[in-house]
């Protein structure tokens, strides 16, 4: 299993000044590569593989004005070439978006293989740089003297902190004791996230505080001359604001994904249309604040680390509208509306936990009570299917079908 640990790194003002220079090397690289293929696939309409890019390296560092590329590793820049054919790769099979370009201002990293770097000890030395790069280990349960790592990145924050990564192959850990339990998880704007069983994921309250602290140092930032050394000392303490509200957000997100995956043996959660759901201008920011996308990928690979199953329901199918009891479909149900009342059995919903049922119930998970709606006294025309089969079927918008041949034997 291949794993990685991130540590803080405290250079030397030598050992920073090589790491800049490379950092400058590789963002000089990877931005001529970028504006290369750009130009030659809108020119020519042909792709380029990473052995032409390879061979349009070694002509750069043939060129006079780049002939500062030679004083680096050539590690860090060979492995900008893979990372950006990578980046390419993926763009192409539409996971990612396209690759862009590197700006100084922005978190700046290189990374070397192991060809370029030496793990002794627990002391980390790089190619071309002086001394040993100092680090903390966090992690107690290893032991930094046996790390073997494949590959190590060093990186730099805009808000000046340094950091090492160590990619290392290990033994898959010990997966939790197995669990019959499961849940739905609708995630939502009120409350973080809410579950089948009634629980509610509260957001963390420290988010405001950074907030209000973000805007007080952005507009002292921006009353400062642009190119002077105030204004980039403002920079920077905007810049630290950013990186603990990055860190809270993780360190929730974390928090919260570990506690589902240790705690049930499997998740069902609703794929939400994010990236749409931003363009609502009123409701833009809170949605980007809450890292529902992230908060996912950390679920997708700690479920598959455990052992746990992880189930994605259909963005269309209806969860809210639908009555966990007996299954009634409403026609329609506003965004204010927290409570509702079936007008078919009478239940009385609390909109989140009645769509994280339904989530649950819509990914295979579980069965309502009442699914089939067989024992349930329904005033007037009902409208649900009646008692069939507990198989799940893909939910569409709309009014259920008619009923289909079969049914439980009970029903018939």
């Amino acid at each position: 299993m291949r794993t990685a640990y991130r540590c803080r790194a405290y250079p030397t003002p030598e050992q920073a000044s090589v790491l800049n220079r490379t950092f400058g090397c590789v963002r000089v690289v990877w931005n001529r590569t970028l504006a290369a293929r750009h130009g030659r696939y809108h020119a020519e309409g042909k792709s380029t593989s990473y052995a032409e890019t390879d061979r349009a390296l070694t002509q750069m560092k043939r060129l006079p004005e780049l002939a500062f590329l030679n004083d680096v590793s050539s590690v860090p820049l060979q492995q900008t070439l893979r990372h950006q054919h990578s980046a390419f790769t993926a763009f192409f099979q539409k996971r990612a978006r396209y690759p862009r370009f590197k700006s100084r201002q922005g978190r700046q990293s290189a990374s070397f293989t192991r060809s370029a770097l030496r793990m002794c000890d627990g002391n980390l030395t790089l190619a071309k740089m002086p001394g040993a790069l100092r680090f903390v280990w966090s992690w107690s349960d290893m032991d930094v003297k046996a790390v073997d790592p494949t590959m190590v990145t060093v990186s730099r924050d805009p808000d000046g902190r340094w950091f090492v990564t160590f990619a290392v192959n290990i033994n898959p850990p010990t997966a939790p004791e197995p669990t019959e339990q499961i849940v739905g998880v609708d995630l939502g704007l009120a409350d973080f996230a809410v579950l089948s069983t009634g629980e509610r994921i509260p957001h963390p309250r420290n988010w405001k505080r950074h907030e209000r602290r973000l805007k007080r140092y952005q507009r002292i930032m921006a009353r400062k001359q642009r190119g002077s050394n105030n204004r980039n000392k403002a920079k920077v303490r905007v810049a630290r604001v950013h990186s603990r509200i990055r860190d809270a957000r993780q360190d929730f997100l974390h928090k919260a994904s570990t506690d589902l995956v240790r705690r049930f043996g499997a998740v069902a959660v609703e794929d939400l249309n994010v990236a749409g759901m931003v363009r609502n201008r009123k409701l833009a920011r809170a949605i980007s604040c809450t890292g529902w996308v992230k908060f996912r990928e950390l679920l997708t690979y700690k479920a598959h680390r455990d052992g746990r199953h992880l189930a994605v329901v259909d963005r269309w199918f209806p969860s809210s509208k639908t009555c966990s009891a007996c299954g009634h479909l409403l026609d329609t149900l506003s965004l204010g509306t927290r409570h509702w009342t079936c007008p078919s059995c009478g239940t009385l919903h609390d909109r989140d936990v009645n769509a994280a049922k339904n989530i649950a119930v819509a990914a295979g998970l579980a069965e309502t009570k009442n699914a089939c709606g067989a024992d349930v006294r329904h005033e007037g025309q009902p409208s649900v299917q009646s008692a069939v089969n507990q198989e799940h079927s893909p939910a569409r918008v709309g009014k259920p079908g008619p009923l289909e041949p079969g049914g439980c034997q009970r029903c018939r």
